[in-house]
């Protein structure tokens, strides 16, 4: 999993990007100030950052510009209040990758921060997840497995065969045998939150699950499915 540090020093958005990056596979380190970014950035671990640059103890385009003079080839995006043609010239020239307003959709966020992966070539190659559908077994790379309930195995059927796409919340439902007219989402949400914990008991490992704004899931890492 990929470890990107972000430094945002409002707890509420901090929280909602730290828990939108972590449903995108990320492992997030959040920081709040740039002492706390100096202190913790470690270059060996973190290849990427989501940088604030209003903060209480500087100017983020200050800790950009300090991280390009010492040849730091960290994938940074800048996200920041300051929208303005001319905040965003200055930022790009400065050093990072990306410039993004806070009033962008997140999804816009994780698009740029994808491309930002596939350019600097941070992809790894991971063995692939298993759903065996007979037995209805989940094997996570490391070989562990998780025995799937009927409804759980209904749901990851329908994620898995459509692994990196945009899989709907309709899809899956329907998979179900429910009428999506009728059908409470919280039982999706529900159903959706207690494979993670399952998967991540299991297996010791996240289940690789992109939540795609109240739109739908997407299934990110390589997958075989054996009927």
């Amino acid at each position: 999993m990929l470890e990107l540090i972000l430094l945002e020093d409002e707890p509420v958005i901090a929280q909602e990007l730290v828990e939108f990056l972590d449903d995108c596979g990320y492992q997030v380190t959040h920081v709040a100030d740039i002492a706390s970014f100096n202190r913790t950035f470690d270059p060996q671990r973190h290849n990427l950052a989501v940088i604030d640059l209003g903060l209480p103890d500087g100017d983020g385009l200050e800790l950009i510009h300090g991280l390009r003079n010492q040849g730091s080839p960290l994938g940074i995006v800048a996200f920041t209040a300051r929208g303005s043609i001319e905040h965003k010239v200055v930022g790009l020239r400065i050093g990072a990758d990306h410039y993004l307003s806070k009033g962008c959709d997140l999804d816009e966020l994780a698009a740029v921060i994808d491309a930002l992966v596939r350019r600097l070539g941070l992809q790894r190659e991971v063995k692939p997840w298993r759903l065996a559908t007979g037995p209805r077994e989940l094997w996570a790379p490391n070989q562990r497995v998780l025995r799937l309930s009927n409804q759980d195995n209904l749901v990851l059927q329908q994620l898995m065969a459509g692994a990196g796409a945009h899989v709907s919340r309709r899809q899956i439902v329907e998979a179900l045998g429910e009428d999506w007219l009728s059908y409470d989402p919280r039982r999706l949400d529900t159903q959706i939150r207690r494979l993670r914990r399952n998967v991540e008991q299991a297996t010791g490992l996240e289940l690789p699950l992109k939540t795609l704004r109240n739109s739908g899931y997407c299934f990110y890492e390589r997958v075989i499915i054996i009927d």
